[in-house]
């Protein structure tokens, strides 16, 4: 991304998008049990209450009556018909895993299996999006956690905290290219999740390779054991990396989150938040969803920086919009083009 003289002037940047995870899939009802929903009911009006607030991106997940991360597509599909009625504006963002929740004492932490998260492309009513991940890799949630971070939640009990530190994110090769290739023939724009530069090089292989052909909207994703550490210098050399012409959310974990948003915030590029991502404000104080947006909403102000409405955020995603082939992606995206047969040096911008 260049960063011309006069690109953190707010009036030069794109409106806010905040994105909002108030569904927090490894937390126990109990754990924050005034933020964490369990009914349907509760679902919706908490998705109702962060687009009142602000955000105007949902990731979702869901839950069974009995607290735990539902895996069942027909839960999904009950709440987005729900939300589309709710909140008909938000751009509604399933989260790829489904649920990494453990489903029992002892159980391991896991994303489902390839074929049934390839089933959320049909997924009734469609979703916006679908988030994906790229590359196969460790997804320790618990290495940057602290004691305070823990403390009094469910994470306390040694069988959970260790099914979470050895946690992986399955995303082969060839899974990617079936889902991205599913996605895009039901309509449904996927979300690229990525911890580091390598995943991102990916990315743009496969955008060169006319696999993706498509808006790129992306979040770094920067919560260690694994992925990218919550370091300015990993999220500037990432930064750097991403093309101009794509749309860059950053996301952390536990108290970095909003030091790391207000830097987004500032930048030019779009912050989120949730319980999923965090459920503390100051140190030992717990922060519901909503009030998070809200912070980030006052941040906004501060900085004069205007926050989306749901049509403006879908005008900055490119939801629906689609390219014809790899040449057209790469121009869209400010990529350099790919080099023509017997062309020699490097390839430059159009």
């Amino acid at each position: 991304m260049i960063f011309h003289d006069d690109a953190l002037f707010p009036e030069n940047q794109e409106k806010l998008v905040i994105t909002c995870a108030p569904y927090g899939p490894e937390w126990e009802p109990d754990d924050f049990r005034e933020d964490l929903p369990l009914t349907m009911e509760e679902h919706i009006q908490q998705a109702v209450d962060c687009y009142e607030a602000g955000a105007t991106v949902l990731h979702i997940h869901v839950r069974e009556l009995d607290g735990k991360g539902s895996k069942r597509l027909s839960k999904f599909n009950e709440l987005l018909a729900g939300l589309r009625k709710a909140v008909p504006e938000m751009i509604l963002q399933v989260g790829g895993s489904i649920s990494f929740a453990p489903e029992g004492e002892g159980a391991d932490a896991k994303w489902l299996s390839d074929d049934t998260r390839h089933m959320l492309a049909d997924l009734d009513p469609k979703p916006d999006q679908v988030t994906i991940a790229i590359n196969t890799s460790q997804m320790n949630i618990m290495e940057l956690m602290t004691a305070d971070d823990i403390a009094g939640t469910s994470m306390l009990r040694p069988e959970l905290a260790d099914a979470y530190r050895e946690m992986t994110v399955p995303a082969g090769p060839a899974w990617v290219q079936e889902h991205l290739r599913r996605l895009q023939a039901s309509g449904i724009q996927p979300h690229f999740q990525l911890s580091s530069i390598p995943q991102l090089e990916t990315v743009e292989r496969l955008i060169r390779r006319g696999v993706y052909t498509g808006p790129l909207n992306l979040t770094w994703v920067g919560i260690g054991g694994g992925f990218d550490g919550p370091n300015p210098y990993n999220i500037m050399n990432f930064i750097n990396r991403v093309p101009d012409g794509a749309c860059l959310t950053l996301e952390t974990l536990m108290r970095s989150v909003l030091p790391v948003n207000t830097m987004a915030i500032a930048m030019g590029l779009h912050p989120r938040c949730g319980n999923e991502d965090t459920i503390w404000g100051r140190k030992g104080e717990k922060m519901t969803s909503v009030k998070q947006i809200q912070q980030l909403v006052r941040i906004a102000g501060e900085l004069g920086r205007e926050v989306a409405t749901g049509k403006e955020a879908h005008e900055i995603y490119r939801i629906g919009e689609t390219y014809a082939n790899a040449d057209e992606t790469l121009a869209k995206l400010g990529y350099a083009p790919n080099r023509k047969p017997g062309q020699v040096g490097f390839t430059h911008h159009a």
